[in-house]
């Protein structure tokens, strides 16, 4: 009877080993691991605050942000305008949140599209090489040998001068890079593990392969590094707005909003301040952010 009860204990535990691997998921840990971490929690609740004002913005008790009122100009400020008003007497405080619904869908649209093109384009110059690979890595070179910035400019420029939509072309060509040098080399790295040579010894398809094999053992790094690029992307566009190469006003756009501060005086130092801090306060965010993913994500973290 012993011998009986310990063969049927020993085929239970098995059972519930499994059903324990089964209920866990690298997404169900990363999401566990955000929330035991207070300065990526913190950086999740700071984007998705402003996420919220984004979106809320039309039906929100503040005012329209293109309400001119000139007798009202360049007040600090108050109770009645806690961000003081602008050079033509608009609430900041509305056109700050109303600069969201620009500023922040404008950097995870750029990095969504950097993304895709990057990734692809590292991808494929990974798993193909030869002249494939000397080619996009060239071009991958002569992008990243000169300053973003200045590059930016110069292909907005080109595409026809200020406009959002020409200085978000001109970031995405500026970032994609990154990407394909980064997903370059982790194909690099996959593509000789023994899922890839198996599948390739039954007779699959290199498109099948890398979309289907490869592809999804890069997640992880590509994940941190994009979330961690919105940011930069913010700023990259911003820094456009504020050299006259972006947004073009009366758009409510941080970076522009930042621009016409400055042009106004120092003594008007709310201006340019408080849509500084937006960009400072989403920026820090999203770093705290990629750095929380990378350890929820990190596979030696998870036991």
């Amino acid at each position: 009877m012993t011998g009986a009860s310990e063969t049927a204990t020993l085929q239970q535990v098995p059972a519930v080993s499994s059903q324990q691997s089964k209920a866990r998921s690298p997404l169900g840990d990363a999401t566990r691991s955000i929330a035991g971490n207070p300065v990526a929690l913190a950086g999740l609740v700071v984007v998705l605050i402003w996420l919220l004002l984004a979106l809320l913005a039309p039906v929100l008790p503040i005012e329209d942000p293109e309400i001119v009122l000139l007798e009202r100009k360049l007040q600090p400020p108050s109770l009645a305008h806690p961000f003081g008003t602008d050079d033509v007497g608009r609430d900041l405080v509305s056109r700050v949140i109303w600069a969201a619904r620009v500023s922040v869908p404008v950097g995870i649209a750029v990095v969504a599209a950097t993304l895709l093109i990057g990734s692809i384009a590292g991808a494929v110059a990974g798993y193909f090489g030869g002249p494939i690979d000397s080619v996009i890595m060239r071009a991958c070179d002569a992008v990243l040998s000169f300053p973003s910035i200045i590059l930016a400019m110069a292909i907005a420029a080109a595409r026809g001068g200020p406009g959002l939509e020409n200085a978000m072309i001109a970031v995405i060509l500026v970032l994609w890079p990154e990407y394909a040098r980064l997903m370059r080399s982790l194909v690099l790295t996959i593509k000789h593990n023994d899922f890839v040579v198996a599948a390739e010894s039954v007779g699959a398809s290199r498109k099948r392969i890398l979309f289907r094999h490869i592809f999804p053992s890069t997640d992880a790094p590509i994940v941190v590094k994009a979330t961690l690029d919105v940011g930069y992307a913010i700023v990259l566009t911003a820094g456009l707005s504020f050299l006259g190469m972006g947004a073009v006003p009366p758009t409510a756009e941080w970076g522009a909003m930042v621009s016409q501060g400055s042009r106004t005086g120092l003594q008007y130092w709310w201006y340019s301040t408080f849509p500084g801090l937006a960009i400072m306060s989403v920026v820090m965010a999203l770093s705290f952010l990629g750095d929380g993913l990378r350890d929820a994500l990190d596979p030696r973290r998870r036991a």
